[in-house]
């Protein structure tokens, strides 16, 4: 018998294999003890050969960047954030990592002949294998006493979960699915060249496998995953939203609004923001019986994306702007005080807060009129329609204005518009400058403008010297002020001009900040000195710091105004400030405020 024989054969004359025996476990132990040891002695894994396509070990550069962006997602961003997002934010910014880090090593390969030894690429894995555990540790437990100090500067109790294994295992589950992934599109694309390889020179191969490879991930992923699947699904729930009504909304019973009696447009076909705004408009009753002297029943006309058959041969926008005029026209809205065109956001809502401020206000002498140009999501309406949202509002706009133009200029209301987030965007879009806004309305009230409004981009830009991004002066304050607190924030002893425009912008929403040029360009609100809700830990990171605030944008609403995407009540003191009533006093404000604020919005 060969030494090899006898290293592999059996010992016969241990009897049958009738099971474990006693030494079976100590064995077992032994055996994984030796693996672990050998393991630490060289802690990574080279291909046998170099057919090997894929490498079933990650490469190390390529692993350490994924790390360090890893340990960088776990600092605070603008708004606190639950441990699974941290979690998601953490995975996704790792994938980002490591696909840098292995085009840098792959160049490296390339351009250097001269590789480690094996006994620096061990001494290097085994750095990795202890530290990084024990850092990433430490930093996710950092992360959750720095969003702690988050929580307590935007009004929030301190107590947090914070679940460190669950954060790491997301965020390594979501790294080795995009390895998967990317793995197997390279391993399709060089079996592709390698199949055309045997019909085509091999240089032709290269660049006809690659460029298909490109194209079907590319397919894949904008029509198959994004168009037919994310839109989709979007598209099928919102749609089938739009059929119903929250709780506690009926059809209203006054002349003066859409879907009431005698409307243009039946009460089923309002949509389901539409019948919320219709069928939750304040009552003469209760308008007299706070404002304390004789009210009206408001106007509000809200116009939907499905017009009715009779609307049914024109284009959609000049039919929505129409029907919206004889609407206006039939509740008697150009007799009112104030009318007041309102941009919506991409499911067509707009905020009862700032609807109800105004009415009030104003004993129900107002109409407020909108049209509905989706009913998506904000998210989805702005990656597929975004230009709708401009376009529809500045051809309702331009009706509006028509009609007024026609009466005399003592008998026409006050013309101001309003608009948040996304409806705040429809109406810059409208009007594209800022000297537009203020020469064709009477006064504006905006908040949360997104990042891509055209007037609110041109006022950054050109802000007085000194003023902060998340708090600019433009012109002096002549006509436009930004606020986030506006009772301190609207009250400059600079002298203020009518007509006036009202920003209600906190430095802490994501929605306002929130960019494609947050991935490799450092923002202007990470500047000193900080908003005032904006932790001094927060910091900037390529790629990092545009997820975080994507991820942000989704839990906008998780806290209190003024932070986040949350503006409350700040429309009573925005609305004083643009266009108060003759005889509305500071002590008005206030105790609107504080009904506005406690009362129980009824969408």
């Amino acid at each position: 018998m060969t030494s090899t024989d006898r290293k592999t054969s059996p010992d016969r004359s241990a009897g049958p294999a009738s099971g474990p025996g006693p030494g079976t476990g100590a064995a077992t132990g032994a055996g994984a003890a030796a693996r672990l040891l050998a393991f630490a002695r060289r802690p990574y894994w080279d291909r046998p050969d170099p057919a090997y396509r894929i490498r079933r070990w990650p490469d190390l550069t390529a692993l350490c960047l994924a790390t360090v962006f890893f340990w960088s997602s776990l600092t605070p961003s603008l708004v606190p954030r639950p441990w699974f997002l941290q979690g998601i934010v953490g995975g996704i910014t790792a994938a980002i990592g490591y696909a840098l880090g292995s085009t840098l090593a792959w160049l490296f390969r390339a351009l250097v002949r001269r590789r480690p030894g094996e006994r620096v690429r061990t001494r290097c894995w085994q750095a990795y294998w202890l530290l990084s555990p024990l850092l990433a540790v430490w930093l996710i437990s950092e992360s959750a006493r720095m969003q702690r100090q988050l929580r307590v500067l935007q009004g929030l109790p301190p107590t947090l979960t914070w679940h460190t294994p669950m954060i790491a295992l997301i965020a390594l589950g979501l790294l080795l699915a995009a390895l998967l992934v990317a793995r197997s599109v390279r391993l399709g694309a060089v079996t592709l060249i390698r199949l055309l390889g045997r019909l085509l020179p091999r240089p032709v191969a290269f660049a006809v496998g690659a460029a298909l490879s490109a194209l079907v991930v590319l397919v894949g992923v904008r029509d198959v995953v994004f168009d037919r699947g994310v839109v989709d699904i979007a598209d099928r729930i919102a749609e089938a939203t739009n059929g119903g009504t929250k709780d506690g909304i009926r059809r209203p019973e006054s002349r003066h609004v859409s879907g009431g009696p005698g409307s243009l447009i039946p009460w089923q076909d309002l949509g389901y923001q539409g019948r919320n705004f219709t069928g939750s408009t304040p009552t003469r009753a209760a308008l007299t019986a706070w404002t304390g002297r004789p009210a009206r029943d408001p106007v509000r006309v809200y116009i939907p994306s499905a017009l009715p058959a009779a609307f049914a041969d024109e284009l959609p926008l000049a039919a929505q702007a129409r029907l919206a005029v004889r609407e206006l026209e039939r509740t008697g809205a150009f007799d009112r005080a104030v009318l007041a065109v309102a941009g919506t956001t991409g499911t067509g809502w707009i905020d009862p807060n700032v609807a109800e401020a105004l009415e009030y206000m104003y004993g129900g002498d107002t109409a407020i009129v909108a049209v509905q140009y989706s009913y998506l999501p904000s998210w989805v309406s702005f990656l597929v329609d975004k230009e709708k949202a401009g376009q529809s509002t500045r051809a309702l706009l331009d009706a509006v204005r028509a009609r007024l133009d026609a009466l005399p200029a003592d008998r026409r209301p006050k013309l101001v518009v309003t608009g948040e987030s996304l409806g705040a965007y429809a109406v810059e879009a409208s009007f594209g400058t800022a000297d537009a806004l203020l020469a064709g309305t009477d006064g504006a009230l905006l908040m949360g403008a997104p990042h891509f409004s055209p007037i609110s981009r041109e006022i950054r830009r050109d802000r007085d010297p000194g003023s902060p991004v998340w708090r600019p002066e433009y012109r002096g304050g002549a006509h436009i002020r930004f606020a986030q607190f506006p009772r301190t924030d609207l009250e400059r002893p600079a002298a203020w001009e009518r007509p006036r425009a009202v920003y209600l912008q906190n430095a802490s929403d994501p929605v306002v900040w929130w960019s494609p040029e947050l991935l490799l360009d450092r923002p202007e609100w990470l500047d000193e000195p900080l908003g005032p809700d904006v932790t001094p830990e927060i910091s900037w990171f390529p790629f990092v710091a545009f997820w975080q605030t994507s991820v942000d944008m989704t839990v906008s609403y998780g806290v209190d105004a003024p932070h986040g995407h949350r503006y409350g009540a700040g429309a009573v003191d925005g609305w004083a400030a643009v266009l108060p009533p003759p005889d509305w006093t500071a002590a008005d404000t206030t105790r609107l405020r504080a009904f506005i604020r406690h009362r129980k919005a009824a969408y």
